[in-house]
């Protein structure tokens, strides 16, 4: 890991274990509105902004809600949680702070809302680490396109190349792969599941943080 200049990283899922309330969320929001929840949905959404996603909501299910309208109830529907009860993956916040002491910089290109990632960085006092907090709202395309990595590499000054990312989904290790960056895997109970193809991918595969402290130390 010599090379490596700078580490980006995913946020839910990655960084913090949310992901299992967003199938929650949508459970919800679609059986307020008469609708089931479609086993395929969130390999569907995958990946994508919370613009993205919110189009795809709207054209789906045929939903009379506005784009922004949309992102605001979702938004709602989460706020408590990650402002209260999201935690941080195992091992994270030591590898953080390892980071820090390498004086490596580091930055969260996200596909999530900022202010949802704003309040569970804050919660978790871990927001100080990060040079730069970029969603996938404030580029052309969502994961698996690369552009949410490469702005943040830009942010933080460093080529491409030099930047390791790490992600849990199959849609955002691509992305990182697409960026031209080194890429390591991070088990998520939901992406168990695509676990093969996501290994395809990444370079490592890994459970902890903590499994790979020693490579940079």
């Amino acid at each position: 890991m010599k090379d490596i200049k700078a580490v980006i990283f995913d946020m839910d899922g990655t960084l913090i274990d949310s992901m299992w309330i967003w199938k929650q969320i949508d459970i919800d929001f679609l059986g307020e509105r008469g609708h089931e929840f479609p086993e395929d949905l969130q390999k569907e959404i995958e990946g994508m902004s919370f613009t993205e996603t919110a189009g795809y909501f709207k054209n789906r299910f045929n939903l009379t809600e506005s784009l922004d309208e949309l992102k605001s109830i979702w938004t709602d529907m989460a706020i408590e949680l990650y402002r209260h009860e999201i935690g941080m993956k195992p091992g994270a916040t030591k590898f953080l702070e390892l980071m820090d002491r390498l004086n490596l910089p580091m930055g969260i290109g996200t596909s999530n809302s900022k202010d949802l990632a704003v309040e569970v960085l804050e919660r978790n006092k871990v927001i100080t680490y990060f040079k730069s907090i970029r969603t996938s709202c404030e580029v052309e395309k969502g994961k698996p396109s690369p552009d949410v990595f490469l702005k943040v590499a830009d942010d933080l000054g460093v080529p491409p190349e030099s930047c390791l990312v790490f992600e849990d989904t199959v849609a955002g290790a691509q992305a990182g792969k697409n960026a031209g960056m080194r890429v390591i895997g991070v088990m998520d109970a939901l992406s168990i599941p695509h676990k093969a193809e996501l290994l395809k991918i990444v370079e490592r595969y890994i459970e902890s943080y903590e499994e790979i402290m020693d490579l940079f130390e």
